[in-house]
């Protein structure tokens, strides 16, 4: 494994932030590294993939010093995945191994009968990346895409995703809930550059 090609992106990604982009360019810029990034699949730690039964997984592979943004393996078992959920900053998913489904949902507040229902449902193979904010539509639900098998994708966020304070939807009480996801590990892959 070589932790050099994680290095190379993060420092692209700390060039990209640092010229202060319109979040269309940033993206653009973040999404064209993070495609290189998962391009090879001979970086990431066995650690950091390891699937388990009771839910996904959401390893901390990097936090900037200055929480400007963070990086994460989310690590999906066969039939599993989140409930609807926000971000509240932008983001990028890169699929590394096998496949992700995305279901994008309307906004909570701008449906009036209380149901959220799907907008748009695309799968995510290998080497595809999906885009969020709240700019572009920041409410969806992932999980993965294969049956037999799990799949690991690459999360990039415009914060340190595990302390930002966001919101899910209840579907048992059709409530939008707070949430404070954190990670699966305690400490970041990468701690020091």
């Amino acid at each position: 494994m070589t932790k050099h090609r994680f290095l190379q992106f993060l420092d692209t990604v700390d060039a990209v932030i640092a010229r202060a982009l319109t979040e269309p360019a940033l993206l653009d810029e973040c999404e064209t590294a993070l495609a290189a990034l998962i391009a090879y699949d001979d970086w990431l730690p066995a650690e950091f993939a390891k699937p388990v039964a009771e839910k996904y997984q959401s390893y901390v592979l990097y936090v900037d010093p200055q929480s400007r943004y963070s990086v994460s393996s989310f690590v999906w078992g066969p039939g599993q995945g989140t409930p609807i959920h926000n971000h509240t900053v932008w983001g990028l998913v890169g699929v590394l191994r096998g496949a992700e489904r995305c279901e994008e949902f309307p906004t909570p507040e701008s449906v009036a009968s209380g149901a959220l229902r799907c907008a748009h449902q695309h799968n995510l193979p290998r080497g595809a990346v999906d885009r969020v904010s709240p700019t572009i539509g920041d409410w969806h639900r992932v999980s993965n895409a294969l049956t037999d098998a799990p799949s690991i994708s690459i999360h990039v966020y415009g914060a340190d995703i595990g302390r930002v304070h966001r919101n899910y939807w209840d579907e048992a009480t059709r409530r939008v809930m707070p949430m404070v996801t954190g990670y699966s590990n305690d400490q970041p892959w990468i701690t020091a550059r």
